[in-house]
This record gives structure tokens, C-alpha cells and sequence, in this order.
């Protein structure tokens, strides 16, 4: 992979950050349940503080992804990169000092602040950065080692959540987020971007669907994107739209699945923080293995359409087994579908990142991050009322687990979406190509 020397601090930051920030993940639904409902296992009030959470950091998410990103091409991606980088160690900080009630209310109300640019922020800028620096043809394989390193980082975290107690692994983690900014800004080089006469900005010049091409004025990036530049982005072409929309369930079911899961485990089978780590850590090591083996080999072979697929279909079965799972080891099993899960994200930004010009990477990601956080909207006013209905004494009818058959039925339907990437794209080029005969 060229430029292996500026990749690699870029891997080793985004590896710190998400390590800092995915060890918590065991330990918050324990110190949240401690908060609001001591003693109890089961807590309507905790699911929907986690919703209200998500949805709030998702509407944030919304306007400040394409914003950032759109920075990112003017001022650059590693002076964009430091902002969520700094916003991240804040809340660990706080529940670091203490974990108490009024502790925890106070990281909740930062994380929830914090969250609207951390939350996709690291992400959105890494993929940009990647952007820079890769070539087009081997993008899939660069987008797919760094889900692979954030993966890896998620099983170090969940090791280490595994072995620290609580008080450790706040602490912990607040030390790691800082060092992951400190290296960020001594080691990581920015990036310079030139234009390829071959890869002209797309939102200087488009397609209308009859295949003539009509002229649209230039967006000055130096502003924040309108909705309307957005807009005119997404129906650049039929790939780009329909990656959205798949984009869009996606982000669905991965926010449900954070909402649901690990409260349906403790309310199923009495999972506590070793437990949850456990189910995490088998995922996250088949998404390792995943991304930094079968998307550099497979990618190129198969395309990136056949393994998002794959992924999402992976997803859909991993929630129907743990739906119905009729005994603690069935959730274990379930999370070795993380080997082809986690396939769907880098997938997905990787088609994305060929729809676009170098100039506009940054806009790109982030108006597709910002539909996901828009996603990340309303997945917990969908799944948490559901969730704590079904949890309940008062559930219609007794199916634990119904609301993660309902996150497993978004993937599904981006599922079936994803399978016509590839036959309409082909249907508009010769369609295209007849037009111009």
C-alpha cells in the first residue's frame, strides 16, 4: 500500500481513539442501571436514556458530519481531526473521577453534547484522509484495514474491559483518548489534494437520468454545505443513491442493535459486564479478521458489492438467532457472524469514495455519515419503546426478543437494496452507452 509510512500513524491514531472509546461499552449499561435503578436488572428509564441519547447525538450528527467533512477539504483533514479527537476524553474523564449519580448525569449530559461530532467524526475525517492517499483501484482494501484496526481495537478494549474493574477502565480510557490526540498531532502529516483532469468534481457537472448533461454551479466549499448541495450529490448517480439508502438501514440496525441487545442479555439470561464482553469480543475478532484479511484479498475479485451483501445478510441472521435464543450460549455463537457483519461499512464507503473527485471526499463521507447519524435519529424512538415493551411485565405477547428480530429486519431490507447496485448501475451504462450510439 503506498504512502504505508502516513497511513500508519493514521491507523495508530484512529486505533487509540477507538480502544479509548469502545472500552467503556461493557461497563456503561452496568454504571447506567447503578444510576437510575439501583439493584434492578431490568429499567425501562435506562433504555430510554440510552435512546435519548443516541437520537440527540444523532441529530447533531446530522448537521455537523458534512460540515466537517466539508472543512476537511478546504483546511485540511488532521486539522479537522483534532476536534473529536479532544471532545472524546471529556466525558471519560468525568466518570474516571467518580460514579456517582450526579457524576454520571454530568458525563451523560457531555457525552450526549460531545457524541454529535465524536460519534462519526474520527471516522468520517480517517476516510478522507484515506481518500488522499490511496489510489482509487485499492481504496477497498485501505478502507477495509482500517475497519479492521478499529476492530482490533474494540477486542483490545474489550480485553481490557474484560480484566480492569470499572474504576480501571474509565481511567484507563481517559489516558488513552489523550494520547491518541497527543500522537495525532505530533506524528500524523496533513494531506495534499490535487485534482485529476479524469476525476472532475461531481457537483461542478452532472448527469440527469436521460443521460445529458446540464451545468450546475459550483459549490464554494469554503461555506456549509446547503441541503440542496447535498441533495444534488446524492442523485449524482443511481450508486450513489442507492448506497445511501442502504447506508441508511444500516445505520438502523447498527444503532438498534446498541440500543436492544445488551439490555435484552440482561434481562434474558442475567449477562453482566464479563458476560457482554465476552459475546463483543468474539464479534469484533471475527471483524478483524474480516477486514484485514478478506476485504484486501476478496475485495478486488469480487467487488464491493457482493461483500456488502454478505455483510448485511450476516446481520439479519446474527439478530434472528439472538432473538429466539434459547440458551446463554446461543448469543456467543451468534456474534461469530461479526466475521462477515462488519463487512458492510468499509463496503459501503469505499463505493461511495469512487462515486466522487479527490476535492470532494470530505463532503461525500460526511453527507453519507450524516444520513447514518440521521438514522441513529430515529432508531432509538423505533427500538427503545419497543425494547422496554417487550422487556416489560405488560408485553403483548411473550417474545423477549422481538425488537432485535425487528434490527435484524433493517438489515434485511438493506439487504435486498444492495443487491441492485449492481444490476441497475449496469442497467443506466448501457442504457448510457445505447443513448450515445
Amino acid at each position: 500500500m503506498e504512502n504505508w509510512g502516513r497511513l500508519s500513524h493514521l491507523f495508530v491514531t484512529v486505533f487509540l481513539a477507538n480502544f479509548a472509546e469502545l472500552m467503556v461499552s461493557p461497563a456503561i449499561p452496568d454504571v447506567t442501571l447503578a444510576a437510575v435503578c439501583p439493584g434492578k436488572d431490568e429499567c425501562s428509564a435506562a433504555i430510554y436514556l440510552t435512546g435519548f441519547q443516541q437520537a440527540i447525538a444523532g441529530i447533531g450528527s446530522v448537521i455537523m458530519m458534512p460540515l466537517i467533512g466539508n472543512l476537511s477539504d478546504v483546511y485540511g483533514r488532521k486539522a479537522l481531526l483534532s476536534v473529536p479527537l479532544v471532545l472524546t476524553f471529556i466525558p471519560l474523564v468525568v466518570l474516571a473521577w467518580k460514579r456517582t449519580t450526579n457524576f454520571f448525569y454530568a458525563y451523560y449530559i457531555l457525552k450526549t453534547l460531545t457524541a454529535m461530532i465524536t460519534q462519526s467524526g474520527v471516522t468520517c475525517l480517517a476516510l478522507g484522509y484515506l481518500a488522499d492517499n490511496v489510489k482509487e483501484g485499492k481504496r477497498v482494501s485501505a478502507f477495509g484495514v482500517l475497519q479492521g484496526i478499529s476492530a482490533a481495537a474494540y477486542v483490545g478494549g474489550t480485553l481490557a474491559a474484560r480484566l480492569l474493574s470499572t474504576t480501571q477502565i474509565f481511567q484507563v480510557a481517559a489516558t488513552i483518548s489523550i494520547l491518541a490526540a497527543i500522537y495525532m498531532g505530533v506524528f500524523l502529516k496533513e494531506t495534499t489534494r490535487g485534482t485529476d483532469a479524469l476525476e472532475q468534481p461531481i457537483l461542478e457537472v452532472t448527469e440527469s437520468d436521460d443521460g445529458s448533461s446540464k451545468a450546475l454551479k459550483k459549490i464554494d466549499i469554503k461555506k456549509i454545505p446547503s441541503p440542496r448541495d447535498i441533495f444534488r450529490l446524492l442523485k449524482s448517480s443511481i450508486t450513489f443513491s442507492l448506497a445511501a439508502f442502504v447506508a441508511f438501514f444500516n445505520s438502523l440496525a447498527e444503532a438498534g442493535l446498541q440500543t436492544c441487545l445488551l439490555y435484552f442479555l440482561k434481562a434474558r439470561f442475567g449477562f453482566m459486564k464479563d458476560q457482554f464482553a465476552d459475546v463483543l469480543l468474539i464479534a469484533y475478532i471475527g471483524a478483524t479478521i474480516s477486514n484485514m484479511l478478506f476485504m484486501p484479498t476478496l475485495g478486488p475479485r469480487i467487488g464491493e458489492e457482493t461483500l456488502l451483501s454478505l455483510g448485511l445478510f450476516a446481520g439479519f441472521l446474527n439478530m434472528f438467532f439472538d432473538s429466539i435464543a434459547w440458551a446463554p450460549w446461543v448469543p456467543y455463537a451468534s456474534a461469530s457472524m461479526g466475521l462477515f457483519l462488519f463487512l458492510s461499512a468499509p463496503n459501503l464507503r469505499s463505493i461511495i469514495s469512487k462515486q466522487v473527485g479527490p476535492n470532494e471526499q470530505g463532503l461525500a463521507q460526511g453527507s453519507i455519515l450524516g444520513i447514518t447519524a440521521f438514522a441513529n435519529v430515529i432508531s432509538p424512538l423505533m427500538y427503545s419503546p419497543l425494547s422496554a415493551l417487550f422487556l416489560s411485565e405488560d408485553a403483548p405477547f411473550d417474545f423477549k426478543g422481538f425488537s432485535i428480530l425487528c434490527v435484524g429486519l433493517a438489515w434485511l431490507a438493506g439487504f435486498f437494496l444492495s443487491i441492485m447496485i449492481p444490476i441497475l448501475s449496469k442497467r443506466r451504462k448501457i442504457t448510457h452507452i445505447s443513448v450515445e450510439v
